[in-house]
């Protein structure tokens, strides 16, 4: 039986759209679909709970790291596909990522498809260098969707109490343990402001350097991989020299977002989201 692992923080606007399309197409029992409403002061509970067969588990304190815990000590079935809230992945989308944690693969996730619909140019500006990164083609983080295999996920215990839960688990496998279903894609909303953009870079920059500064330490098991600072200059602007005038905005938001991180204190376990990109709910799509 697939597992699916959705933590969830105040997400009443777009948990429901999600569930719909998980079990649209599910034959009874095929999914055991577990829900973690941690820290929730709105109807995210409720809501997950009128979707008959999930099950709904209540944290009183937010965090994603102990609602995705605790989502894994509820659930038993694999492969296990960890899923963010504000995702539409659909029944078979979801068929597609299990099929594909077989053999060498211990895990899985899909394309990533960037909704720049109505973003101001800075915004688009930015994506043209940053969608373009090969970390992208690579790695499992991004999409908001990665699957384990029973195997892949006896690879750590528990979640360390840290964000950038995504780059702790793409440091856990290999590039030939790891698989793109490309016939799946993720549909992912950008920040609808430049500012919005910043803010959610700071977070994902503090979040990565808790995660290595941790795993350097020797407090992670997972050899979590540098980042490749000049990627964006050597893999994507050299080769396409049209994009150098965005490149100049991407490295500006850049250094903003690096230095507003060094300003504000490394998170530890909690949520940092851009809540601007949940506006358009209504219009996020994966497709198969």
């Amino acid at each position: 039986m697939t597992s699916i692992v959705i933590a969830a923080h105040n997400e009443r606007a777009v948990i429901g759209r999600c569930l719909d399309a998980l079990l649209a197409e599910a034959a009874p029992g095929e999914f055991e679909v577990t829900v973690v409403a941690n820290g929730c002061t709105d109807e995210t509970a409720a809501v997950a709970a009128e979707r008959p067969g999930v099950r709904v588990v209540e944290l009183a304190e937010a965090g994603k790291p102990a609602a995705l815990n605790a989502g894994d000590e509820a659930t038993r079935g694999f492969p296990r596909i960890y899923l963010d809230a504000d995702i539409v992945l659909s029944t078979q989308g979801v068929r597609a990522v299990a099929a594909a944690l077989d053999g060498p693969h211990l895990a899985a996730t899909v394309r990533r498809e960037l909704d720049l619909t109505g973003r101001p140019i800075l915004v688009r500006a930015y994506f043209s260098v940053h969608r373009r990164l090969p970390v992208f083609r690579d790695g499992l983080f991004g999409r908001g969707v990665i699957g384990l295999s029973e195997a892949g996920r006896h690879r750590f215990d528990r979640f360390p109490a840290l964000v950038a839960d995504d780059l702790f688990l793409d440091s856990l496998f290999g590039a030939a343990e790891k698989r793109q279903v490309d016939t799946v894609s993720s549909r992912v909303a950008t920040p609808r402001r430049t500012g919005d953009l910043v803010r959610r870079l700071s977070r994902v920059r503090r979040g990565n350097s808790a995660m290595r500064a941790a795993a350097g330490q020797g407090q992670v098991g997972a050899r979590v991989h540098p980042a490749a600072r000049l990627s964006w200059l050597r893999d994507v602007v050299l080769p396409r020299p049209w994009l150098a005038p965005a490149a100049l905005c991407y490295v500006a938001i850049t250094v903003l977002a690096a230095l507003s991180a060094r300003s504000h204190a490394e998170g530890a376990a909690g949520w940092g989201r851009d809540d601007s990109s949940r506006q358009e709910e209504a219009h996020a799509r994966v497709r198969r």
